[in-house]
């Protein structure tokens, strides 16, 4: 009989290298060989003068979309990340945060960094929780043995588990375990989904109403055109279905988009015994 093994707490720190949040940070983990930088834009000078940037990493940039989702998202590697991360500095302008993990032995080569870079497209591409800049999504992991694959992995593993202490979630599964199923009905609408921790999730197969009214918000029109444009929405039996688990960034902008309507996500995503989602979290808090 195989022995579960218990979940234990990790340290995670954060170095504020000027003092202050809105600087560099230097993040380490405890036990692990990997290091993350995180900067701001305006504050990339001082970023490239940090020695980890002299050798060899994978990062991210990240920055706001003008569609659904709502943060675009580029995934790189290089073995001379100053110079990657110069050239980028000139040439790109959606992003306005940068991440960038290395190593504090130097043993990300060649291949372990190409392998990172294309299992976090991947992960990317799966969770569909931003707009990914990259011109080619569809790439192949390099070939590593298999002691060389683990040992990706688990760096990887830990890469994972600090992207969202940064704030960066594009690499994030959908959580559907996190609470109650909630179902929403209306007018050609029928879907269910689940309260996260970054919002809403909308789960597949789930429809909504094909045609909104006029005094729909804006902001959910602009979600909805978005995801029929990109085919997460498409249409089928005048209705319009969810071809995938969609996370939105809360209830209402989830209800909305369904309903084709103004709506309260709070009121309106009920439990199946009647109890909207504001009596489910009011209950939790009592």
């Amino acid at each position: 009989m195989q022995v579960p093994v218990p979940a234990f707490g990790t340290t995670i720190r954060i170095f504020l290298v000027d003092g202050t949040a809105n600087g560099v940070w230097v993040v380490e983990k405890s036990n692990w060989t990997g290091k993350a930088l995180k900067a701001p834009r305006t504050r990339y000078q001082e970023l490239r003068q940090r020695p980890e940037l002299d050798g060899s990493g994978v990062y991210v940039l990240v920055g706001p979309s003008d569609s659904e989702p709502e943060t675009r998202a580029y995934v790189g590697q290089t073995g001379k990340l100053r110079d990657r991360l110069d050239e980028h500095n000139r040439k790109k302008d959606f992003w306005n945060q940068a991440v960038i993990f290395t190593s504090k032995d130097a043993n990300l080569n060649k291949a372990y960094i190409g392998y990172l870079e294309v299992r976090l497209i991947g992960l990317a591409k799966d969770s569909n929780r931003a707009e990914l800049d990259n011109p080619n999504t569809d790439m192949h992991l390099p070939s590593l043995s298999e002691p060389e694959t683990a040992e990706a992995e688990a760096f990887l593993a830990e890469m994972l588990l600090i992207y969202p202490v940064l704030g960066v979630h594009a690499f994030e599964r959908v959580d559907q375990e996190s609470s109650d199923t909630l179902r929403l009905e209306g007018v050609d609408t029928k879907a269910e989904g689940a309260a996260t921790a970054d919002g809403f999730v909308v789960f597949a197969n789930s429809f909504g109403r094909s045609k909104a009214v006029p005094s729909m918000p804006e902001t959910g029109r602009r979600v909805r055109a978005a995801l029929i444009a990109k085919g997460i929405l498409v249409k089928e039996d005048e209705r319009l279905r969810l071809t995938q688990d969609h996370q939105f960034s809360s209830p209402s902008t989830a209800s909305s988009v369904m309903l084709g309507r103004s709506s309260n996500g709070l009121t309106d995503w009920k439990t199946s015994d009647g109890r909207t989602l504001k009596d489910v979290q009011t209950a939790v808090a009592d």
